[in-house]
């Protein structure tokens, strides 16, 4: 069997960079030492300078299969995240039809089996009367139960408080919540269109503002301490929402927070210039927001980061403020988000690593992935930050064809993607291969 050899990368894993050689081996990492002697069967990589991270497992992506393929597929949007160093992701229920059935679960990971490029998961969707689907999740093959507490789309909204209770006492997997009050963002809205003001994109942080997100976050955290649940609560945008979060170790947690990506690099200041194309929910708000969401991450009070890659067409986000959906896609150009936040010294290597791979693959139970050890499956992610990226929208690979950091220069530039051992991107193409797979979870 041929090999690949790394050699005298600086890897980053488990809290420390050290210079070393890795081989991989069929579908896992064979090897990594201070330096390995290459074998006949070995094909080099030479890293020196260049850093080896574990690729990014994304805990929340939508991409918009079945259903909604005009903005995105399984296919193309796993093949931008893969050339994004994202090698494992988890997906949302909000589809057509929203993914509410077991039955429509395993729909989805026999479309995944077949066009993914990355490692999959998939979530089911809470409805107010689907309990006894939600009761049928099983945690070895799936990685949770989203509970959307406040203003979606569809049948998807969880709003009364019987079947919230039901669903937080009974789940038998992690439930992941999107946490906004409806009351609330549905006041502010009627109080600012009472006044005579039309509102614009620059209103959307102050409709769907801190008060709406912390009385939804409050709640899942008051029901998840009374039924012993495990919580994750998703993309936190607010300082004030950090009071309900503890620090420490991800392991001794039973009530986690995610940031995204998208709320630790823009602020409400970045409405003017990028407008609906950053309109998403929960809002992007206040740079003492998203500041504060940074020195939280250093904190261990967020404990994972993703991106909420949620793609729409161009068409759509040039409608007026309040027929533009909200979502933005992320997944290609994430992973540089953090680096610049490296180069600028706001995060370290090292706590990107853990709060992209190690902190998921913990929180989730994921199988023998999210670091770089002996015996785990070879995802990985080689960077250059030496190198840099320039964003344009004519070349991006989301199916959506922009990006809302078009024109923008990242200070690195991704140069290999590994996926479970197939080299899927080499920093310039795609290299297709069917090496996916399903993730399993220990728990």
């Amino acid at each position: 069997m041929s090999s690949v050899l790394i050699k005298n990368a600086q890897i980053v894993n488990e809290g420390s960079v050290f210079q070393g050689d890795l081989r991989i081996k069929g579908q896992r990492i064979e090897s990594v030492a201070a330096e390995l002697s290459a074998l006949p069967t070995d094909q080099i990589v030479e890293a020196e300078g260049k850093h080896l991270l574990p690729g990014f497992i994304d805990d929340q992506v939508h991409f918009r299969e079945p259903g909604l393929t005009h903005k995105g597929s399984i296919a193309s949007e796993s093949r931008a995240a893969a050339a994004g160093g994202i090698t494992s992701f988890m997906e949302m229920p909000n589809v057509n039809p929203a993914t509410t059935t077991i039955d429509a679960l395993e729909k989805k990971y026999d479309i995944a089996s077949k066009t993914s490029l990355g490692n999959y998961g998939f979530y089911l969707g809470a409805t107010e009367d689907n309990l006894e689907q939600i009761k049928q999740l099983a945690p070895q093959k799936h990685c949770g139960v989203k509970v959307f507490m406040g203003a979606s789309t569809g049948d998807l909204l969880v709003e009364h408080p019987q079947a919230l209770e039901a669903i937080f006492a009974e789940s038998p997997t992690l439930v992941v919540t999107h946490c906004e009050s409806s009351p609330i963002i549905n006041s502010n809205l009627e109080k600012m269109i009472a006044s005579g003001h039309v509102p614009t994109i620059e209103d959307h942080p102050f409709i769907r503002d801190v008060e709406a997100c912390y009385a939804s976050s409050s709640y899942a955290v008051d029901l998840a301490k009374k039924h012993g649940t495990q919580l994750h609560v998703l993309h936190i945008t607010t300082e004030k929402e950090l009071s309900l979060f503890e620090a420490g170790d991800i392991e001794s947690k039973q009530i986690t927070a995610e940031a995204c990506v998208h709320h630790l690099w823009f602020s409400n200041a970045d409405y003017p210039r990028v407008g609906n194309l950053i309109k998403c929910n929960p809002s992007i708000k206040l740079p003492s927001d998203r500041d504060a969401l940074v020195q939280a991450v250093n904190d261990n009070i967020i404990d994972i980061i993703a991106t909420d890659h949620a793609p729409h067409t161009w068409e759509e986000k040039q409608q007026d403020y309040s027929k533009a959906p909200a979502g933005l896609p992320l997944v290609e150009h994430a992973l540089l988000t953090l680096l610049d936040h490296v180069q600028q010294g706001r995060l370290s290597f090292e706590k990107i690593v853990e709060k992209t791979s190690h902190s998921p693959a913990k929180r989730y139970g994921v199988v023998e992935r999210g670091f770089i050890r002996e015996g785990y499956f070879a995802d990985l992610v080689l960077v250059d930050t030496h190198q840099t990226t320039t964003v344009a929208n004519e070349s991006v690979r989301y199916h959506c064809e922009w990006s809302p950091f078009n024109g923008h220069q990242f200070s690195s530039k991704i140069i290999g993607t590994w996926i479970n051992g197939q080299h899927v991107f080499d920093g310039q193409s795609i290299v297709e291969s069917n090496s996916a797979m399903r993730l399993a979870f220990n728990r």
